[in-house]
């Protein structure tokens, strides 16, 4: 198929049926395609996965061809490379670690009933009012920061996710560097700031929080700078509430098209992380990666110049038919290859197990509540735009027990 031929890339705002046939279109016809701008995607699960895993070639330091990212991005974990991003690994894993994580269950459990419990009516926006709320403040809790303050958050991560941070494509080609740092930019350093004051006073006065433990922690001698805490703990205020809350609203889509799963899922609550999992991979929330090459590379058969961006797109992997059977199928507990929806390599999302675990316990808390969730019949469902696939507005009717 010649690039003249290919039809131009849908948006997500029918809820991501175009988005998806395109997808499966690029991955028979053209799995490795170079668009317009000179950036090359990848389809296929096989060729994403080899440019998540090889780091040496496929960098995720994207300002080696944007040099107006570079003071945005710093030492935040997701867009560095080794050594640096090794060394920062293991100091935040330190403090980040994965019982810390566990040890917040009755926490979250008991911030998400009383969520639930403070809805009023049988009709409400799940977004809005739940799947948003509930991650940011446990986030916010873990931090050591005012939940109260949430409204700063909601709206500083909004400008950041607008379709010119999440389209790496719009992000380089498509804007001017004025309207790049109104957008991206401001938010980000004032988020900065925020956190840089918490951070100065956990340096006098520790207490029992993550921005405390990020501050203390000490792996062969060497700690944290401010800045590299002040980095990851925006990565995790921003990234870690957007993939929670993307995962519940499309839980009940999902539930939505299978009519019948919520009931097998209250049923049975062991099911309920084997179908997290295929909601993650029918559903997936971030659908592409950035990356440069640092070298000349072959992917597929297909050449690619050194400093060319590379987007390996996740939700396409996903939906590779040549590695998962029926994929356009909700089957969870199906024995097919790992989803990507947290990455793969060393930039596998730190955060996974947290929107795991608030994935779960937000799921089993509105089975307890409901005796159904739907879509509220005939309400509009609104999107997020390109790069992000899940629903920014949720309408939803319930019937309670």
């Amino acid at each position: 198929m010649t690039a003249s031929l290919i039809p131009a890339r849908p948006s997500t705002q029918d809820g991501g049926g175009a988005l998806l046939a395109w997808l499966r279109r690029m991955r028979d016809d053209n799995p490795v395609w170079r668009d317009e701008y000179g950036v090359t995607h990848v389809f296929r699960y096989a060729d994403v996965l080899r440019v998540l895993n090889d780091h040496e070639t496929f960098s995720s330091d994207i300002s080696r061809i944007m040099p107006e990212a570079n003071p945005l991005s710093r030492d935040i974990l997701s867009v560095i490379d080794p050594p640096l991003h090794r060394k920062l690994r293991r100091l935040v894993g330190q403090a980040f670690t994965l019982r810390m994580i566990t040890e917040l269950e009755p926490r979250i459990r008991t911030l998400g009933a009383e969520l639930l419990a403070g809805i009023e009516g049988d009709e409400f926006d799940l977004v809005d009012t739940f799947a948003y709320t509930l991650p940011v403040i446990v986030i916010a809790e873990l931090l050591g920061v005012p939940p109260e303050d949430r409204v700063l958050f909601r709206g500083w991560s909004e400008r950041m996710l607008s379709k010119e941070f999440s389209d790496p494509v719009a992000m380089q080609f498509e804007n001017d560097d004025a309207e790049f740092r109104e957008l991206v930019g401001t938010p980000m350093e004032q988020m900065r700031e925020y956190l840089a004051r918490h951070c100065a006073q956990r340096r006098a006065r520790p207490t029992d929080d993550l921005l405390s433990r990020l501050v203390a922690a000490e792996v062969d001698g060497q700690r944290l700078a401010d800045r590299q805490v002040v980095d990851f703990a925006c990565l995790l205020l921003m990234a870690g509430h957007v993939s929670t809350t993307m995962l519940l609203g499309n839980t009940v889509l999902c539930m939505q098209d299978d009519p019948g799963l919520q009931d097998r899922l209250r049923a049975d609550r062991s099911a309920i992380p084997a179908a997290l999992e295929e909601v993650m991979r029918t559903r997936t929330p971030i659908t592409m990666a950035s990356r440069v090459t640092t070298r000349p590379a072959e992917v597929a058969g297909v050449a690619i110049g050194e400093n060319t961006m590379v987007l390996p797109w996740l939700l396409s992997a996903n939906h590779d038919e040549r590695v998962f059977d029926a994929p356009e199928r909700f089957r969870p507990g199906r024995p097919d290859a790992q989803q990507l929806a947290f990455g793969h390599g060393i930039h596998y999302c730190l955060g996974a197990p947290l929107a795991r675990l608030e994935g779960r316990i937000a799921l089993e808390l509105m089975l307890d509540a409901f005796a159904d969730i739907r879509v509220t019949p005939g309400a509009e469902v609104t999107y997020h735009r390109e790069g992000l696939f899940g629903p920014r507005t949720l309408p939803v009717t319930v019937r309670r027990h």
